[in-house]
Formats: structure tokens, C-alpha cells, sequence
């Protein structure tokens, strides 16, 4: 199926157009609402964004599939648990809103991610920064990109992206999350955060998938994981990191795709040594097992250890 680059120019005005309905939103008076449980929220800024991006499409588009966070898949086989579409359709899979809760808070880090995807994985993607004014994008195989007022006011043109070539854990900033389901989830994140954050140079929770990902692939992070992502937090995020030259793969190192929820993304020097420790962390420690007097690895639930100041120069522990 041939590229198409009047996709790209139309996924980055639709992106922007929903970040123009974001800041008309912002810092104002929300009705807020919750989804799955308490700690996920949804607004009248996530729906009408997501709905200046999909009336777009249906359009512009309408043979194109959509799957989006807010309405689920609505073009395309409902009944499909395959985030994927088939072969030769084209289908969109958007975040209208990707740091919700951010957003409710009044906390200034939120984005609109979209993606055009085929059966293949992302082929376009797009990642806007409404109150920075940054757009991050990509297209397979072409490159990643991040334009703004102050990559054109230095280049002239948007600035080409690379991840970084880390290869030390010491050295490195790296990003994470944690899943609604964190409270009741053995899989949540507790145990890959513990072994993580004494081996690294700080460690960022920054409320935003997305941007983890397009920062990344920016330079500005080293790494990001997380576990219970859905489609449309990483389908962006993950061609450009891909396009920058990093490395995703799933946290036990299997390969990932969009049917999975769990990555890990990095440089390819630094991917092997993260994905090791995180796929290590839950295993069991041979002097735990030679010294059943020592205390035993935390739990799934247990709380992250205190940070010192000598692992976040800043002294406090990041969200």
C-alpha cells in the first residue's frame, strides 16, 4: 500500500485542531467524570477533541477505520479484539486527550496523539503538545521529526530526531507510569520501579504516554516502560521512537506490537541492559533464597522505596 504524504499533512491539522479545543478547555471549570474507577477520568475536553479529529476523518476519510479512546472502534469490525485492522484497510487510532488527569489537575503536560496504522503497526504518527506549542511526527520508514516556533526560528525547518546513545544506567533519565488498575494489579509497575530508580540517574512520572514516548525519541529521556497501555497511548509514540532508532520491545523482551500493553523503549545501546533488570525483577534473588533471614523482595503491592538525594539531584521523589 503506497504511502500517501497528504495523510501526514492531514493528521498534523486535525492533532493541532484538537489541541486548540484542549487549551479552550483548560484551566476552566470541568464537569469530571470517571470511567473504570476513581482514578480514571474523562472531561467535555477529551470528547470534543476526540470529535474534531474523527469527524475529520469521517469526512475526508470514509473508508478508513478509527478506533479512539473515548467511543472504541467506531468504523471498522466492533466485535474484533485485534486493535490491528486487516490487510488493506487503513485505520486511525487516536487519544484525544492523552494525560487526563493532568489535565483535570490544571497540571500543564498533556497531548493528542494520533496514528495511522495498517495491519503492519503505525505507518503515520503524530504527537501535539497544545501548551508548548510542540508537534512531534513521523511517518515509517522517513524519519522522525519535532516541529515548533523554536525549531523553525533555528533550523528554519522541524528538527530530525534521534534517541540517545546511553549505554549506562548510571547515566541515564528515564521515564514510567502506572496503570488505574495499580491497587488491585500484580503487574503493577511497584517491583520494576524498586530495582529501577537506584540505578539510574532520576526517573520521571510525568502523567503523558505519549510525550514519555515522543520524548524519547527527542532526546530528552533515555528510556520509558510501563505496563496496561491500551493502543491508543503508544501507537504514536512508538513509530517515533522507532523512526528516531531506538529499540521497543515488550518488558519480557518478546516482540510488541499494538495487541500488547506492556514496552520498554530505549537506545539501542541502553534497551538490553533496562529490559534485563525490569524482566529480572521479578524473579527470585539467589540470596533470598540462601539467606531466608533477610527480608524478602517487596511485594506487588508494597510501597516504592524513599528516594535519597544522591539518586534525584533535586531531593524529592518524582510522581
Amino acid at each position: 500500500m503506497p504511502e500517501d504524504p497528504g495523510l501526514l499533512e492531514f493528521a498534523l491539522a486535525a492533532a493541532r485542531a484538537a489541541g486548540a479545543v484542549l487549551l479552550d478547555h483548560f484551566e476552566t471549570d470541568l464537569a469530571i467524570a470517571t470511567k473504570s474507577s476513581d482514578i480514571d477520568l474523562v472531561t467535555p475536553a477529551d470528547r470534543a477533541a476526540e470529535l474534531a479529529i474523527t469527524s475529520r476523518i469521517t469526512a475526508a476519510h470514509p473508508s478508513h477505520w478509527i478506533l479512539a479512546e473515548e467511543s472504541g472502534r467506531v468504523r471498522g469490525d466492533r466485535d474484533s479484539a485485534d486493535p490491528r485492522p486487516p490487510p488493506g484497510v487503513l485505520q486511525w487510532v487516536i487519544d484525544p486527550l492523552d494525560g487526563t488527569t493532568n489535565f483535570a489537575h490544571r497540571f500543564p503536560h498533556f497531548s493528542v496523539s494520533i496514528a495511522l496504522v495498517d495491519h503492519h503497526g503505525p505507518r503515520i504518527a503524530v504527537v501535539h503538545d497544545p501548551t508548548r506549542d510542540e508537534t512531534f511526527f513521523a511517518q515509517r520508514d522517513h524519519g522522525a521529526f519535532l516541529d515548533s516556533p523554536r525549531t523553525r526560528a533555528r533550523l528554519g525547518k522541524p528538527e530530525q530526531l534521534h534517541v540517545t546513545t546511553t549505554r549506562a544506567l548510571r547515566l541515564a533519565l528515564v521515564a514510567t507510569g502506572f496503570a488505574y488498575t495499580r491497587a488491585t494489579s500484580p503487574t503493577n509497575n511497584l517491583l520494576e520501579f524498586n530495582r529501577v530508580v537506584p540505578q539510574v540517574r532520576c526517573i520521571r512520572r510525568a502523567g503523558s504516554a505519549a510525550l514519555d514516548l515522543a520524548y524519547l525519541a527527542a532526546g530528552r529521556l533515555d528510556a520509558y516502560w510501563e505496563y496496561h497501555l491500551q493502543p491508543w497511548d503508544i501507537a504514536a509514540g512508538a513509530l517515533l521512537v522507532r523512526e528516531a532508532g531506538g529499540t521497543l520491545t515488550r518488558i519480557d523482551g518478546g516482540p510488541w506490537d499494538l495487541r500488547h500493553g506492556d514496552l520498554v523503549a530505549a537506545g539501542p545501546a541502553l534497551h538490553p541492559v533496562l529490559q534485563a533488570e525490569l524482566a529480572s525483577a521479578r524473579l527470585p534473588h539467589p540470596s533470598h533464597l540462601s539467606h531466608p533471614s533477610q527480608p524478602s523482595p517487596p511485594s506487588p503491592l508494597s510501597p516504592p522505596s524513599p528516594l535519597s538525594h544522591s539518586t534525584c539531584p533535586e531531593g524529592h521523589a518524582p510522581r
